[in-house]
This record gives C-alpha cells, sequence and structure tokens, in this order.
C-alpha cells in the first residue's frame, strides 16, 4: 500500500534557533540531539549569511523577503525587509499600492541613562486593551494627515507621505537594548523623521496616565508607553517557490497569499502536517493547489524561540529546543529513510545571520560529511 506523503520536498524556517556562539553552551547545555547532529552532519550546507551587528531588519525576515522576491527592483537585500503591506493582507487588510508602516504598541523602560525597549510579546497586552488604546490614538493620527488601518488592535499599519523612506527597526531587533541607535530615520540620509517623532509624542502623551495603563500598573503589568514604527514598504508583485505556506507569522501568510498560494497555521508536529492533497491550508487558488499536488514543496515556519531568546531564557530555550527534535527532526529523518520525504531544508536564524541546509535521502549514506552543529554558529 503506498504510504502517504506529507511532502515531497519541506523546508523549515527556524527563528532564533540558532544561538551566537557565546551563547551556544548555555543554550544547548545538556541536550540530546542525534537527529539534528545526523541531519547537519550528511547536509548541503546551502548559504551561510553572517549578517552584522546593527542591521535593523532579522534573518528569517529578510529570508522570507527573498524567496517570495518581495524586494522593490533594483534594492540592496543586505538590510531590507519591507514588510509590512504583506502583514496588512494577512491580518484582513488591503494594502493597494501604498505604502505602509507596521506600527506596534509598545513599554518603553528608562534605564540608568538611556530608554530599552522590552519584547512586545511580553506586555501580555489584550485586544480589549489595545482597542481602547487605538481609539485615544487614532484621531490624533489622522489629525496629521495619516491613514491609518487596524484589523488587528494589537498591530496598525499607517500610510502618509511624510514618512518618505523611513526606515526602522524590528521590534526584536531592538528589544532589550538601548534604542537611540533603533529609532526610525531616513534611509538615504540618517536623519530623523520629525513627523514620526511629532506623531510619537502626540500618542505618548494621550497614553500617559491613561486609566488602561493605570489598571496594568495595578497588576503589575508594563504600561503601554510609546509606539514603534517598522517594515514600511509597498506591495510588490511576488512568486512563491513553494506550494504550500503555514506559518503563524503575518510577514509569511501575507506573502504566501499575495502569492496566491495555500496557506495556514504552522502544524504542532511532523505527524500533524497535512499530507500532500490532503487540503490542510486555504487562500491558494486551484492552480495552486494543483501546483501543491504536482510540486509540493511545503514551507513550515516555526517560532517557539524568540521570546526566550530575546529574554535570554536559556532554559526555556532548551526546552524548545527539546520539543523540536522530538516533534519534528526526529519524524522527518525518519521519512527520509524512508522515502516518504524527498528533501528537508532547514534554515536556522539568530539575531544577526542565517545558515540554510538541505538534505536528501542519498545524502544520509555519505558517510564522510562530518559537519558539527557547532560549525553552524555565527560569532
Amino acid at each position: 500500500m503506498r504510504s502517504i506523503m506529507h511532502a515531497n520536498r519541506l523546508h523549515l524556517l527556524l527563528p532564533f534557533a540558532l544561538p551566537a556562539a557565546a551563547d551556544a553552551s548555555t543554550a544547548l547545555h545538556d541536550i540530546q540531539s542525534p537527529a539534528l547532529d545526523r541531519l547537519i552532519a550528511r547536509a548541503t550546507l546551502v548559504e551561510r549569511v553572517i549578517g552584522e551587528d546593527f542591521q535593523r531588519t532579522l534573518p528569517h525576515e529578510r529570508w522570507v523577503a527573498r524567496q517570495f522576491g518581495a524586494l522593490p527592483s533594483g534594492a540592496a537585500a543586505a538590510d531590507e525587509a519591507p514588510l509590512a503591506p504583506y502583514m496588512l493582507r494577512a491580518d484582513g487588510g488591503e494594502p493597494g499600492n501604498a505604502t505602509w508602516a507596521c506600527v506596534q504598541p509598545v513599554h518603553v523602560r528608562i534605564a540608568h541613562d538611556h530608554l530599552i525597549l522590552i519584547d512586545p510579546a511580553s506586555l501580555e497586552l489584550s485586544d480589549d486593551e489595545a482597542s481602547v488604546l487605538l481609539a485615544v490614538a487614532q484621531p490624533l493620527i489622522e489629525e496629521l494627515g495619516v491613514r491609518i488601518e487596524a484589523p488587528k488592535p494589537t498591530r496598525w499599519y499607517l500610510s502618509g507621505d511624510g514618512f518618505g523612506t523611513l526606515a526602522g527597526a524590528s521590534p526584536l531587533r531592538a528589544s532589550g537594548r538601548n534604542i537611540e541607535i533603533w529609532l526610525p530615520h531616513e534611509a538615504h540620509s540618517g536623519e530623523r523623521s520629525r513627523a514620526w517623532m511629532k506623531l510619537q509624542n502626540e500618542v505618548q502623551m494621550a497614553w500617559f496616565e491613561h486609566p488602561i495603563n493605570e489598571a496594568r500598573e495595578a497588576r503589575g503589568l508594563p504600561a503601554v508607553n510609546s509606539i514603534w514604527f517598522h517594515a514600511q514598504g509597498a506591495a510588490q508583485p511576488v512568486k512563491s517557490p513553494f506550494a504550500r505556506v503555514f506559518s503563524d507569522a503575518a510577514a509569511t501568510r501575507g506573502l504566501a497569499m499575495t502569492a496566491g498560494v495555500a496557506t495556514a497555521a504552522a502544524p504542532t508536529s511532523f505527524a500533524a502536517l497535512p499530507a500532500v492533497g490532503s487540503g490542510g491550508a486555504s487562500g491558494g487558488s486551484s492552480a495552486a493547489n494543483t501546483n501543491a499536488d504536482a510540486n509540493s514543496a511545503t514551507l513550515v515556519e516555526l517560532d517557539p524561540f524568540s521570546a526566550p531568546y530575546i529574554q535570554q531564557d536559556w532554559a526555556r530555550w532548551n526546552d524548545a529546543f527539546a520539543a523540536l527534535q522530538t516533534d519534528w527532526l526526529e519524524p522527518a529523518l525518519e521519512a527520509l529513510q524512508s522515502g516518504q520525504l524527498g528533501e528537508l531544508g532547514l534554515t536556522l536564524c539568530g539575531d544577526t545571520g542565517s545558515v540554510t541546509l538541505t538534505v536528501t535521502r542519498g545524502d544520509l549514506r555519505k558517510f564522510w560529511r562530518r559537519r558539527v552543529l557547532a560549525s553552524l554558529f555565527i560569532e
């Protein structure tokens, strides 16, 4: 009887799954990873991107932007990830031809002599709280001639001529750091944007001592005291190298939707990945679904690592790494060995760089290949 094929080619995108060399011994303390070790040892190295300390975008953002061809014609790819319009589409809006930026409510903490951005995911901001704060901020934003769409109350999208070519840093790139160098600036001149600074100040003053924030602080939660600008760009015609995309990230889902490819939330395990031709992903055209049967190239983005990585909670990161082994890598290796999976791709990302590998059933027999996990760490 013919076995069910989950995918002919499966690619796992793993944000923040690659610790920096300095953190590796702590992050991987007492980890047993025989499946990953064998996959890495036999794999073909496709790409190694070192990155730079002060890049404003994240490696996995740049990777998906390049894979789908979302960069403007002639753009330098080194630090480009204009993903806001695709995020807007995934959240239920329609970007059209306008230039959009994503804006998120955040907490900025006062340190000894500087300000530090806190990971927005750690705010525990409810939709109800965000909706109240949005209702306060929206008229201030619109008074300045800025268009706002907010299909998700915790993630807004702004479009205005006054923002020009403003470049902002991804929240997780700046989280935990002095925000001074990460604040939005004109991409071509490096100057601060007066339009953005005025808007940010208006919102900050309106939220200062707001009852929502007073109630949050009474519960021991950080106040929502600022907004963060990032991912500005206009939607481009995109193409997908994947027939199916499974991800919880708005940018990745929006890119797949724009390319007419079936998309769905990330499965909990390799076993839960729908078999080719069985459905389980939506949003693609019938042509895309036919392509899925013929090509069966599947992208799965898994992100249990971001929060513990940013918070330097290596015990929780370690647990997520162990779960990745059990839920995905061990069964994927077995599927490769049995021929149920034709090729496995892995893109492991840190906060500055990434490594992409592929491994096939034939590669597993190449015993002379002896790459080790430590060789992938990025300084």
